[in-house]
């Protein structure tokens, strides 16, 4: 008996077609171009298959159209085929500049987004603002300075002074050692 379980998104559904249709669908390389109102002619074919809802058939149809390796395959004077893979109508250019246009707008979205991350990280670095190094013999206990930890300064006070370093206690409430290179004005 067969596995009637249903499928669960778009790319089982396509191994589901190119399994059931091989002369149609195709799994890897490039895609034949499908006959115009193809999707009526699943519904009919996979009807009473508990496996594949109309909805889900709908969304992997229309993923398997806007796939690069589809849109790359339509080429002009070829023949669209129907679920058995016979021929039945000839590409018109008109769809063949569509598909062209769909691919390039899908690869630019695609390669544009990769070029401006790059762009981002060149941009100038913004300018860090210039703190001054406390001088250790003006330190007092109870005074406001700042820590750097990280790239970022943070606000604390002063609570205890040593030869080597500072205790501070941060405005979480954490009490830090530091030492006096850390500290700003």
């Amino acid at each position: 008996m067969e596995n009637s379980e249903k499928l669960k998104n778009s790319k089982e559904v396509i191994a589901y077609l190119a399994e059931r249709f091989p002369q149609c669908f195709i799994a890897t390389g490039e895609a034949k171009p499908l006959k115009i109102g193809i999707f009526q002619d699943l519904a009919s074919r996979l009807g009473e298959d508990p496996k594949v809802s109309k909805t889900l058939l709908r969304t992997a149809l229309r993923q398997y159209t806007s796939s690069w390796r589809y849109l790359h395959g339509l080429k002009a004077g070829q023949s669209r085929v129907d679920l058995d893979g016979e021929p039945c109508g000839e590409l018109t250019q008109e769809h063949v500049d569509h598909a062209k246009g769909a691919l390039k707008e899908s690869k630019d979205k695609v390669f544009g987004q990769r070029k401006d991350k790059p762009a981002a990280k060149k941009s100038k670095p913004k300018p860090q603002p210039q703190h001054r190094k406390v001088d250790p013999t003006t330190l007092a206990v109870a005074q406001d300075v700042k820590v750097l930890l990280g790239k970022s300064p943070v606000p604390a006070t002063i609570k205890e002074i040593t030869r080597d370093d500072v205790q501070v206690e941060l405005k979480t409430g954490m009490s830090v050692r530091v030492k006096f290179e850390h500290l700003i004005l």
